[in-house]
């Protein structure tokens, strides 16, 4: 992949933070696909919804650029006893999220595509993963609920948190890769990718 222009297909400053911090060089396509897919299982919804924003910016190159770029996209989402929480529609619905996880374990789901063509005659190979990670929070008051959700922090955020920001307080345990919470598995997408050199 080496020899691809590699284009992120997602809006978040924490998937575009990630890439650099590995020196990968890329450019950033946002998505207009919807965020809707059949699957109620988490690790099957996230694979499907990066599979979709992945495709939606693919599909919009050219015909040169599809030979010589590589389209990624990423979803995630909080799963907590089977439930999956998405982003807060508003700070009610972020109180409730964080209630629910607050002295609990949850999981984090991300799943990854990335999509390029290796022979223009050949159909675009689509390779799709997720990663699980296990996220354990201490017991929180009201009031640090309340105050959290004023920072405003996480009402872009699938669970309501982010684990990179002020929400550390609060993480008790992580079982899995931390960048996946974060919103990118960025080890395990450059191992995959490595794969196809």
């Amino acid at each position: 992949m080496v020899n691809k222009k590699i284009i992120l297909a997602s809006a978040s400053p924490r998937r575009r933070e990630l890439l650099s911090q590995i020196g990968m060089d890329f450019e950033v396509r946002v998505s207009d696909a919807s965020e809707s897919a059949v699957s109620y299982e988490p690790s099957e919804l996230v694979k499907a919804l990066s599979a979709l924003k992945a495709s939606a910016v693919f599909d919009q190159l050219s015909k040169e650029e599809k030979e010589e770029s590589l389209v990624i996209g990423a979803d995630t989402v909080v799963s907590l006893s089977g439930s999956i929480m998405g982003k807060p529609k508003d700070g009610q619905e972020a109180v409730n999220m964080l209630l629910g996880l607050q002295g609990r374990v949850h999981q984090v789901y991300t799943g990854v595509t990335f999509i390029f063509q290796a022979d223009l005659r050949e159909a675009p190979m689509k390779v799709s993963f997720f990663e699980k990670t296990d996220v354990s929070v201490y017991p929180m008051s009201q009031e640090e609920i309340l105050s959290y959700v004023a920072t405003g922090e996480p009402m872009d955020k699938a669970g309501a948190y982010a684990i990179q920001g002020k929400f550390a307080a609060y993480i008790k345990e992580i079982n899995g890769d931390y960048n996946n919470v974060v919103g990118l598995p960025i080890g395990r997408l450059y191992q995959e990718m490595k794969k196809y050199d």
